[in-house]
């Protein structure tokens, strides 16, 4: 039962990976990034490596995103090409 759970939240770590660089919005990259960094979190979490879920979670989907979306808000969200 436990592998199937670990099977989706990696198929979703790979969906939000390759949709952070293939998206074109700057603000829609950092979701996803932080959606990656969330789904890393659940990972290691299952496998036992609690400190690493926290700091992935606090770092990683939490200050980074942060950082990123108010990033995004003082330049401009798309590219002119």
């Amino acid at each position: 039962m436990i592998w199937q759970i670990e099977l989706i939240i990696l198929i979703a770590v790979v969906i939000c990976g390759i949709g952070a660089i293939a998206v074109r919005d700057l603000l829609g990259a950092a979701i996803l990034f932080g959606a990656y960094s969330f789904m890393m979190c659940l990972l290691w979490a299952i496998m036992g490596a609690v400190d690493v879920a926290f700091t992935e979670a606090s770092v990683g989907a939490g200050v980074s995103t942060v950082l990123f979306v108010a990033t995004v808000f003082r330049t401009s969200r798309r590219t002119k090409d």
